[in-house]
Parts: structure tokens; sequence; C-alpha cells
């Protein structure tokens, strides 16, 4: 049977001010009428029902995401008791998948991409499960075919040599490779044989915990004793103690790197990692004079830019080009968005500050 899991902790300080500590990301609706967690869920209607979704997110935003995806069993939401990176969140899921069904198959998806369209996407995960089960020790993710040379993310260098019998093209991995500097992301543009680290991936839960076991044995000592309380009075004191002892990294660390049995499928849906406020123009269009304006807004020789406004408020930018204009009750963002990297300072700043009421 297939499970999902969306790991659902990031804190998408580059959205600020609108992303905060208990409205980040993956809670707003920066691509559509529906959030990012909800248009991710969305996503899997039909391919994976919804008691076997589980939600790893941290222990503020349980309620804000039960409240946006009622169909969702509460106690399928869990909380991280501390943040740790991906291979603790994949394991946790690995263990709670497997203690409902120990054969089960895992996709495992971050709660913050725009992916569409859902009935591709989805047959491409199909796919995926079937490979697996047709070899339990497999690994499958999906890599992004590069439009151009990106800095930003993480590659996956696939074997010239397609599977074969497979809708989608499908290679065995050779190495993930970090993120590049220019030059190099150029050459893995030119080599033809790179793709964009997707961070969606299709395994069984056994072969997942059996390789934290392996590669990652001290973590996957507490991962081990999370998953034999689940279902007993005392998961939360467990969870509480045994997650927060691990010392976290990802899971392109923890196993995939490491791991000898990876294939990757040639995504064949469209794919956005929307990192930043420059991305939403992807999503929600330009005008005439290249602006993406949300809210109450006039805009007087005004190019570029995008400006998004709360309410009834009125925002007016004059003269503008190249701008970033974000309005909330308590704060209002500015920027260049040729310089919108640094929105990450702002947040940094505000720590300094201990203006936590910003954050």
């Amino acid at each position: 049977m297939l499970y999902a899991t969306i790991m659902a902790g990031g804190a998408g300080t580059r959205f600020w001010p609108e992303s905060r500590k208990l409205s980040p990301k993956q809670l707003l609706n920066l691509a559509g009428d529906r959030s990012m967690i909800q248009s991710t869920v969305d996503r899997l209607d039909g391919l994976c029902d919804s008691k076997n979704v589980l939600i790893v997110t941290n222990q503020l935003l349980v309620d804000s995401i039960s409240d946006q995806l009622p169909d969702v069993p509460r106690e399928s939401i869990i909380g991280e008791p501390a943040k740790r990176d991906t291979a603790p969140c994949v394991g946790l899921a690995a263990a709670w998948v497997a203690a409902q069904d120990p054969e089960a198959t895992m996709v495992v998806m971050p709660a913050d991409h725009v992916i569409g369209p859902d009935d591709v996407f989805q047959a491409a995960i199909q796919q995926a499960a079937d490979l697996v089960e047709q070899d339990p020790t497999r690994i499958v993710t999906f890599g992004i075919k590069p439009t151009y040379p990106a800095e930003v993310f993480g590659y996956i260098e696939r074997s010239p040599d397609a599977a074969a019998g497979t809708k989608f093209p499908t290679y065995p991995v050779n190495r993930f490779r970090e993120k590049p500097d220019a030059k190099t992301a150029e050459e893995f543009l030119a080599a033809g044989t790179f793709y964009w680290n997707s961070g969606i991936f299709v395994w069984k839960a056994k072969t997942i915990l059996d390789a934290l076991r392996k590669f990652e044995p001290e973590m996957a000592t507490h991962v081990d004793a999370i998953g034999a309380a689940i279902g007993k009075p005392n998961f939360a004191d467990v969870l509480e103690t045994e997650f927060c002892a691990i010392k976290g990294t990802s899971i392109d660390y923890a196993v995939m790197e490491r791991y000898d049995n990876v294939h990757v499928i040639e995504a064949p849906y469209q794919w956005d990692d929307l990192g930043n406020w420059t991305a939403v123009p992807r999503q929600k269009g330009v005008d005439e004079q290249g602006n993406t304006l949300e809210g109450k807004h006039i805009a007087i020789n005004t190019k570029n830019s995008i400006v998004r406004g709360d309410g009834e408020h009125l925002i007016v930018t004059v003269g503008m080009e190249d701008a970033i204009v974000i309005q909330t009750p308590d704060a209002t963002l500015i920027a260049n968005r040729n310089d919108e990297a640094a929105i990450k300072e702002v947040v940094a700043r505000l720590t300094e500050l201990g203006w936590d009421e910003y954050l």
C-alpha cells in the first residue's frame, strides 16, 4: 500500500514578512487559492487515501496544519520537538509508516513545491512505486531537467543508459552533487546528464530504515526507539527525548550519497521550487509593465516590481523599478529584487535584536 509523507517543517525565511514562525511559507497562498501544503495534499487525491497521509512538521504548526487539512487525521500530523533536518524527519516518518504496514511503500515530498498537472505527477509516482515493488531494495527519486545553470539546487548525475520498459525516462544514479558554483553549474547544464534534485523520493519504509541503520547507526537507534513507542501512551515523551537526542543531517548526506541502488525518473511534470519572492511572478503572472500586483494598489511609473498588500491597505508606488514591496499588518518590506537573497539577513537581524514579535 502507498503512504505519503509531507515534510512541512521549513521556516521559509525568504518570504518574510508574510512567512513567520506561526505562518511559514507552506501555510501561505503563494501560487493559487490554496496554501502550499493544501495543494500538496490535493495533488495526492486518488493516489493515496487521506488516512495514509503523514505530515511531519514542527510542534508550533500542528494546530494550524490540522485546521487547513481537516481530512487528514489529527494523529497523522506529527510535530517534531526540535529542528533536526530531513534525515531524522524521514526516519520518523518511515517508523510511523512501518508501524501501520511493515511492507508499505512511501512517497516523501516537501510541502512547498508547485507541481502539475496532477495526473502526470501521479503517473510518475505510480511508475516509481512499481519500480520499488519490482525491487524492494531500490530507491527512486525524481530529477528536474535543468533550464539554466542554477547554483541554488543540488544536482543528480545520471547514468547515460536508460532503463528499459518505463513510460518516463529512468536511469541509474551515478552520484549526487552539491550546489555548484557558477562555472560548475554551466558544466552540468552542458553535459546533459545532470538533473536538479527535486527532493521527492519513493522507497519501502523498511528499506530506508535499514539504510539509516547501516549508514547512521546512532540516529537509527533513536528512530527505532521512537518507532517502538508508536501507538503507546508514552509516545509523546519518547518522541521528545529520543528525537532531541539526534544529531541532525540531511537525507542526501545520510543515505542518498552513500546508497548504491538509486534510480532517477526524469520528471514529466512541471515543477517549481518557490524559493523566494522573485519566483512568485512565474505563478501569478505579470502585467504589461512587468509587475505582479496583489491587493489594493496604484502603480505610477512602476516596472518589473512585485507588490503584495494586506486587505484594504492601499499601497502606492511611484517611480519604482525592480522593487519588492510586501505589506503585512505589522511589518513592511521594501527591497530591490536584485538583492532579494538578503531578505534572509533581515530575519537574522531581527533575531539578534530580540524582536521576536516580527519573526
